[in-house]
């Protein structure tokens, strides 16, 4: 009797002390999200180029002759009017007292032969002389009158190619090169300076055919310079190529806009060019640009995010049509609407119908 009694009072004693089951809570599971907006199905394609001036000429003589002296050098600025260089000028100064004796022999004979004629007209009306003998003074004045011409122009070019002894600069520029010493026997047509003018920097640029028929004049693109990676600037179409060069590429000319200090021609310049892309699957128009990190691989190769329901907070699965990969983000044509909040990560550990919340850095971004 006595030692049920002390079986019971253990047995309430140890009842007593149990611990009460605790009842587990589900965890919510925090997501990172973002919140989806259309946006053009742009590309961007960056191509490089030369720097070039955009006025520059080859200078040389339109006479040939031996260099008497050079005013310039390499890099030197000059204004329009400036002389450059000058050739030996004896021999052009001779031509030109040759033409002006020539010229003056020419008229002297051509008051004779006038004279002759006016007299032989006189005599002509009265019946004096023959109407060869006048026929002759005709043609005598004639000749005359086309020798004086003749002259003339033979002065001209002397005096022209005593001018032209003597290089100018056509404009406001630069000397770019220098090809020329004194004492030099020059040709005519002999390239004897490069100047570059000031009127601005362009960049010349070979585009593929697929890029072309996206391009119109007066486009406005980006333009980056190797020589200073911090520094980028603006351009505009000036020019574009209607007939295919190296391999099937066209010509394209943009204009610098921005002025940078240092930029030269001839240095390296990469330009933009955005264009309307085509989708993977021929699509045109507006897309969803999400993070790599939204999709998820389903069956048969499709893709699928999840979406945010705001009302019960859970997230459904939904699958996506991509196109294409541009700047690390995936184009989605369709399966989406604008401002549906969509998981960025994590989505392989996601299943439908799951209770989630938004972090709150992302509430606060939006709120």
């Amino acid at each position: 009797m006595r030692a049920s009694f002390i079986l019971l009072t253990c047995a309430f004693i140890l009842g007593g002390c149990s611990k009460p089951e605790k009842v587990s809570e589900q965890v919510i599971r925090p997501i990172a999200w973002t919140q989806v907006k259309l946006s053009n199905l742009d590309q961007v394609r960056r191509l490089s180029g030369i720097i070039q001036p955009v006025e520059a000429t080859n200078l040389s003589f339109q006479v040939g002759g031996k260099v008497d002296a050079v005013s310039v050098k390499l890099g030197d600025a000059v204004k329009r009017g400036d002389f450059l260089a000058k050739l030996d000028k004896r021999s052009f100064v001779f031509s030109q007292q040759s033409s002006q004796a020539n010229l003056q022999k020419a008229q002297s004979a051509l008051v004779e032969a006038k004279n002759e004629f006016e007299r032989y007209t006189e005599l002509s009306e009265k019946g004096l002389v023959s109407k060869s003998g006048f026929d002759n003074a005709q043609a005598a004045f004639k000749t005359a009158s086309s020798a004086v011409n003749l002259a003339k122009t033979q002065l001209d070019i002397s005096t022209k190619d005593l001018n032209d002894s003597q290089l100018k600069a056509p404009y406001n520029g630069r000397i770019t090169k220098r090809s020329i010493e004194p004492s030099m026997q020059i040709t005519p047509g002999q390239t004897v300076f490069e100047i570059e003018g000031e009127d601005g920097l362009e960049v010349q640029i070979m585009i593929p055919e697929t890029l072309i028929r996206d391009l119109s004049t007066g486009n406005k693109m980006r333009i980056h310079y190797p020589a200073f990676p911090n520094l980028n600037g603006e351009g505009t179409v000036t020019e574009i190529g209607t007939r295919a060069r190296t391999a099937n590429a066209f010509p394209v000319t943009v204009l610098i806009d921005t002025s940078i200090t240092g930029l030269r021609a001839g240095m390296t310049a990469e330009v933009d060019f955005t264009f309307v892309g085509v989708g993977r699957t021929g699509y045109r128009g507006q897309a969803f640009r999400l993070p790599l990190s939204a999709l998820g691989a389903g069956a048969g190769q499709s893709s699928y995010v999840f979406v945010y329901n705001e009302k019960n907070q859970t997230i459904s699965k939904r699958v996506v049509q991509t196109e294409n990969i541009i700047n690390n983000k995936v184009m989605v044509s369709s399966g989406l609407k604008a401002d549906e909040i969509i998981a960025t990560a994590g989505v392989s550990f996601l299943r439908e119908g799951q209770n989630v919340r938004l972090l709150d850095k992302h509430v606060k971004q939006f709120n």
